[in-house]
């Protein structure tokens, strides 16, 4: 037997009129059959005989499904099913729509030639559904005998133009009935001025629910207080949506996610409002009006706190710093993050979810370190799980499984990067014994200025996606050298004492320009240099690596056009002989070449950060020679967009042969 067949109709319908009855106000102008059922405090009909259910079913041509045969049973029809269907179809009214609205048409228009069953289905059932909506705010319900369970069971579309929704389908008639449940649970909910308070039996349960939800939430079990809390929207309890979306965010579901009625509430704003304006800023596209539309009921002081939230976002310089102990983590967690290292960053701060407390009741999950420039690329949807699952906020519970970290060991990874997003040619420098902030000195020239910047060292930018940090150095005004090679690299920790200078988008290789900064950057310690190009359509495959102690060059090779060219005496596990054997075969001599670099020298770069986070940006001095007589070049200077027209390219004369 199923659900829809044993269901006990008369409670379910009894208490739905109660609830309706009570709702009403004493100022509310209502006809006759409303008074009468609002007196009677029942919204139905009397059953209906089952002789008269047969000679419906035989006008009809078809025995009904069972969920509406028990429905009939009990109240023959039924009034304000919802809050835009008035009169339902009982034995007498119920009748084949036979496309009587011509909407079958209308939607066959909208139909590909590859439509599929659920696109025929929003056509077929104009021609075939059988209509039960008597009165209504233009909104059709339509059982489709076509669509049947196991159980006999028919399924009911319900459309409305003005919704701008395709055909919502239900799986039976009990089901429809229990959506107009809770339709009309979620209209009363929003009571206007004067208005009676809507409380009885179903909300005291669902608001039951959401606090059972809540503490669930807090000792890890997110799963079961996201259902609870599902559950609860649909009937639209207050603050059912703004707790649910923070766990929603948490797992990346970021759609439609607006934390309603909490967001604007000065006491949650503070770790909401950022994660709301980052998502408004990656979508906006400089368009702010729907950031205003999802703060109704802001006042100007939360307006303003928006705003201003929003540009830090944009400019990358907000900053997540929650207080306490969590805090302190926090800080801590940024740090590294700051450097490359986005797992340690992680292990550092869900480690202090324990000690998290929230703002007040409604506060489910930190949230606001999503908006933060260093804290929010650590997030995946695994992370997110593993973040919800940890008890918090004074609560006690199982903790999870860590996640896997995001980072390989050493190098190797960069021979398999990721489909459109890895780098093809790249660079990077290894330097033992310095700290990250450090490289500048070592790497650029500071007479003429280049890499000066704001960050957290001497010549460092603020952190920045590779994609932002090109943009900015585009953007500004600058004289450019077509002999020049400068590199726009991000800096960081590489493991074992080293760091790191990478860039992920290199210039083609010239040898014979070629100046290794090896020597530069290994005053006074060791540094590495590698160079690769083995999948880039610029030319054809090379691979350079070149080792300098205390500002000397040691060793160093390069594969290019077929050929090594070595130099100094090369350790063996980084003998090129062992590596380029017979035809250049790709990542297949790749990975293990860097594989023997890492092991070489105890070094790896975090792949997580270099592809997806952000990281501190300095230009280097130029990788190539300056030029010779005779060698001409050209010079590219420009403006930003903002201060005028771009000067354009001038070509000058620089010597003998100048182009």
């Amino acid at each position: 037997m199923s659900e829809s067949t044993a269901f006990d109709w008369r409670p379910f319908l009894l208490e739905w009129s109660g609830e309706w009855a009570d709702s009403l106000s004493g100022d509310d102008t209502r006809g006759e059959d409303d008074e009468s059922a609002r007196q009677a405090r029942w919204l139905g009909f009397p059953p209906a005989s089952e002789e008269r259910i047969a000679a419906m079913e035989e006008r009809l041509g078809r025995r009904m499904p069972p969920s509406y045969r028990e429905f009939l049973k009990v109240s023959d029809g039924w009034r304000h099913a919802g809050g835009f269907v008035w009169l339902l179809a009982g034995t007498q009214e119920a009748r084949w729509h036979d496309d009587e609205s011509g909407l079958a048409d209308e939607f066959e228009e909208y139909l590909d030639e590859d439509a599929g069953p659920e696109e025929l289905q929003e056509v077929e059932i104009w021609r075939r559904g059988l209509q039960l909506d008597v009165e209504s705010d233009a909104v059709y319900v339509l059982m489709d005998p076509e669509d049947v369970d196991e159980n006999g069971e028919w399924a009911v579309y319900t459309w409305a133009g003005w919704r701008a929704a395709p055909p919502e389908r239900h799986a039976n008639f009990l089901e429809f009935m229990r959506e107009m449940h809770r339709e009309f649970h979620r209209l009363r909910a929003r009571r206007g001025e004067g208005e009676p308070a809507f409380v009885n039996d179903t909300t005291r349960e669902q608001d039951s629910r959401m606090e059972e939800a809540r503490l669930e939430a807090l000792r890890g079990g997110w799963e079961r207080a996201a259902a609870l809390l599902d559950e609860a929207k649909e009937y639209g309890r207050p603050r059912a949506a703004g707790l649910r979306d923070q766990i929603r965010r948490l797992l990346g579901k970021t759609y439609m996610v607006y934390f309603e009625e909490l967001v604007t509430d000065p006491l949650y704003a503070p770790e909401l409002l950022p994660s709301l304006v980052a998502e408004h800023a990656a979508h906006s596209y400089r368009d702010d009006s729907t950031l205003k539309f999802h703060l109704r009921g802001a006042d100007d002081d939360l307006e303003s706190l928006a705003y201003a939230t929003l540009d830090q976002v944009r400019s990358g310089t907000y900053r997540y710093a929650p207080a306490g102990r969590f805090g302190e983590a926090v800080e801590r967690a940024r740090e590294l993050a700051r450097w490359g290292d986005g797992d340690g960053a992680w292990r550092t701060l869900v480690d202090a979810v324990p000690l998290w407390e929230p703002l007040g009741p409604d506060h489910l999950v930190p949230l606001g370190w999503v908006a933060d420039p260093l804290l929010g690329p650590l997030l995946t949807p695994e992370r997110g799980r593993e973040l919800l699952s940890t008890p918090r906020g004074g609560q006690t519970g199982e903790p999870p499984v860590p996640t896997p970290g995001l980072d390989p060991d050493g190098l190797a990874w960069l021979a398999v990067p990721d489909p459109g997003n890895g780098p093809t040619s790249y660079r990077f420098v290894l330097v033992e014994g310095v700290e990250p902030q450090e490289l500048p000195e070592r790497l650029s020239d500071e007479e003429d200025g280049t890499g000066a910047g704001n960050g957290g060292g001497t010549g460092l930018d603020e952190p920045s996606t590779s994609q932002e940090a090109r943009r900015r150095s585009l953007g500004g005004e600058g004289e450019f050298s077509s002999y020049d090679d400068r590199a726009l690299m991000a800096v960081g920790r590489a493991g074992g004492g080293w760091s790191f200078a990478f860039d992920g988008d290199a210039a083609p290789f010239g040898r014979q320009r070629f100046v290794s900064p090896a020597a530069s950057a290994g005053a006074g310690t060791r540094a590495v240099v590698v160079w690769c190009g083995l999948r880039t359509r610029r030319g054809e495959p090379f691979f350079h690596l070149s080792v300098a102690r205390n500002g000397v060059e040691q060793y160093a090779f390069t594969y290019e056009d077929g050929e090594v060219r070595r130099s100094g005496e090369i350790p063996e596990a980084l003998d090129p002989d062992r590596f380029f054997v017979g035809p250049w075969r790709g990542a297949e001599a790749e990975r293990p070449l860097l594989e023997a670099v890492a092991g070489e020298f105890g070094v790896g770069l975090p792949r997580h950060a270099i592809l997806r986070g952000r990281l501190h940006t300095f230009t280097t001095r130029s990788w190539t020679r300056p030029p010779r007589d005779g060698e001409g070049y050209m010079v590219i200077r420009t403006r930003p967009i903002a201060s005028g027209p771009a000067d354009g390219v001038r070509t000058e004369d620089d010597g003998p042969g100048a182009a």
